[in-house]
């Protein structure tokens, strides 16, 4: 009797390995970037230095409010067209400022001659003062109805007349300052230029 052969068994195919996706090169930076731990915030203030944010002061508002404007003048150096007159049209323009400022009974108007310090902002500062806000703003008026009046000029910038404070009236060459007496005090204008020419008016 023929034996029987027996049927060749057939292997089961291998799977073919999933390639591994080439690793990346990390850089020394790199692995001390990893490396480095999230700082944490500690809620803690022990042993730590905490920095405690102080309301300021109503002087320190009012310096920082002083310097702001007196930086936005010195700002404008560049920015300002440049006016060329001759002395007769600056002289009259200074006396159209001192009479508008005469018109509403200004104290202690005061002329500060800038015209040797350097890094000036104008030829010439007039100063004065008044009593009340009501008062500061009368006389800013007035200066600048007078000026238009006598010479044609209307001023190229002017800030401060919602305070009622200090009006600041800038003729480019010539600037006027109106304060209250107390804010004049405070912010000591002649002072800041200390090295002007100061002229008393009345």
């Amino acid at each position: 009797m023929a034996k029987k052969k027996a049927k060749p068994v057939k292997k089961a195919a291998k799977k073919a390995a999933p390639k591994k996706a080439p690793r990346k090169k990390v850089t020394s930076l790199a692995k001390g970037k990893a490396k480095k731990p999230v700082a944490k915030r500690s809620t803690s203030s022990k042993g730590k230095k905490v920095l405690v944010k102080t309301k300021a002061s109503d002087k320190e508002k009012d310096e920082k409010k002083a310097n702001a404007i007196v930086n936005s003048e010195k700002k404008k150096i560049a920015k300002k067209r440049v006016k060329v007159t001759t002395s007769k049209e600056t002289n009259g323009l200074l006396d159209s400022i001192i009479d508008g400022m005469q018109e509403r009974k200004a104290k202690n108007i005061t002329v500060l001659d800038l015209q040797n310090i350097e890094n000036r902002i104008a030829d010439f500062f007039v100063i004065c003062d008044a009593d009340s806000g009501t008062h500061v703003n009368a006389i800013a008026d007035s200066v600048e109805e007078i000026v238009l009046k006598k010479t044609g000029e209307r001023p190229y910038h002017s800030e401060g007349q919602q305070n009622g404070e200090w009006i600041l009236i800038d003729y480019i060459n010539i600037v006027a300052h109106v304060f209250l007496k107390e804010t004049r005090e405070y912010y000591n204008i002649e002072g800041l230029w200390g090295d002007a020419e100061i002229r008393t008016i009345n």
